[in-house]
């Protein structure tokens, strides 16, 4: 009998790292947005994505490495 494998390591889709690099790109593109002057609908969501960013941010610390 041949002796039994150890499991693969299982890749997590929510890692911490992962997950900071995401909101630390929505929170520059909500400023970037913010700051342009051309497009009235990117400045009216881009309060929402910077606090989308900001709580996904705050909320990556839970989150294992």
């Amino acid at each position: 009998m041949t002796p039994a494998l150890p499991p693969a390591p299982q890749r997590r889709l929510f890692t911490r790292s992962r997950v900071e690099r995401v909101t630390l790109g929505l929170i520059g593109l909500g400023l970037l947005m913010m700051a342009q002057p051309f497009f009235m609908v990117l400045f009216t969501y881009s309060l929402l994505v910077t606090l989308i960013g900001t709580v996904g941010f705050a909320l990556s610390n839970y989150l294992p490495e």
